[in-house]
């Protein structure tokens, strides 16, 4: 099959040989409205078969593609395999060719930088992160992200067909639920944009480990405690954790979370007036005994002993 942009697919809906998206845009939007659609892959693949390869050309509109079959998406200066469900997000300066190699289901849709206008949705489109990244964007998704994409990409073909008279509103709405959806998976693969996957996994690991505290109440419990749990949570192996953050902080995980316990603990004792054995409940000690015993060990003091003298030299 020939590689095929998607200005391409989207114009094989249209009448005639155009490959102009503003043929398929509803009629009658006013300029301040901006213009939307949203396209269904199923309804566009056997007609686009047929069209010719054409070169990949800037066009005024930004796209965001979920596709879920095989296919490859090939850019200038790289190709991505697709493999699995994907969100795709292309701006007028980053076109690129779509070649399928299978099966294809998923839908898209298309919009101006008038939809999106600072004044009706309240960001500016080429500042958002999604579309200023050097990167491209080509994100595979969850099982979570993929039903929530089909949830979003279903109200919106629901509501581009309605009545309802503030509908772009919500189209709106949902084209910016999956931009920053986009970008919560942005800030996952790019928190180091230019470092190792060791480093993406050990800030990963360091944010999950932070995200446990602060404890601001006896009832609150630190839900993650063991090596195990966090490599489960990261979905790697326990091995390769250990191996990563020994070689990026020179701390085994182990030794990185009791750290993170021990500050927390200290906060604990210093400004609050729980008891012992509410703090220890609370970093998930099974006893005040097995608390007491890892406090001592850490510190040298009892953690009765490490209360009261930090009482006491902030009464002096």
């Amino acid at each position: 099959m020939p590689e095929t942009p998607f200005e391409t697919l989207c114009s094989s809906l249209s009448s005639g040989t155009s490959t102009d998206l503003s043929a398929l845009l509803p009629q009658g939007i006013q300029q301040e409205v901006g213009h939307f659609n949203v396209f269904n892959l199923a309804d566009i693949m056997p007609e686009a078969r047929e069209k010719s390869t054409i070169s990949c050309a800037s066009r005024a509109f930004y796209k965001i593609s979920f596709l879920t079959g095989k296919s490859r998406a090939e850019y200038p200066d790289r190709e991505v395999e697709i493999s699995q469900p994907t969100l795709i997000f292309s701006t007028p300066k980053s076109p690129f060719y779509w070649s399928p190699t299978g099966q294809q289901t998923g839908k898209f849709c298309v919009f101006t930088a008038e939809f999106l206008h600072p004044t009706t949705s309240g960001v500016i489109l080429d500042e958002l992160p999604i579309f200023k990244s050097p990167e491209h964007p080509v994100y595979a998704l969850s099982d979570s992200d993929i039903t929530r994409t089909q949830g979003i990409f279903n109200n919106m073909e629901g509501e581009i067909a309605s009545n309802y008279a503030y509908k772009y509103d919500l189209l709106r709405a949902y084209t910016l639920e999956l931009i920053h959806l986009g970008q919560k998976l942005q800030s996952t693969v790019m928190l180091h944009p230019n470092h190792s996957a060791s480093a993406r996994t050990t800030s990963l690991f360091l944010e999950l480990l932070e995200r446990q505290f602060p404890l601001e109440s006896p009832q609150q419990k630190v839900t993650l405690r063991t090596a195990k749990q966090y490599a489960d949570h990261l979905a790697v192996h326990i091995n390769h954790l250990n191996k990563v953050l020994k070689e990026t902080t020179g701390l085994t995980t182990t030794e990185l979370i009791s750290g993170r316990i021990l500050q927390e603990a200290k906060a604990l004792l210093r400004h609050t007036d729980w008891t012992i054995a509410e703090i220890a409940d609370s970093l998930d000690f099974s006893d005040f005994a097995h608390f007491s015993k890892f406090f001592k060990n850490e510190t040298s003091f009892a953690p009765g002993v490490f209360r009261s003298q930090t009482k006491s030299l902030n009464y002096t």
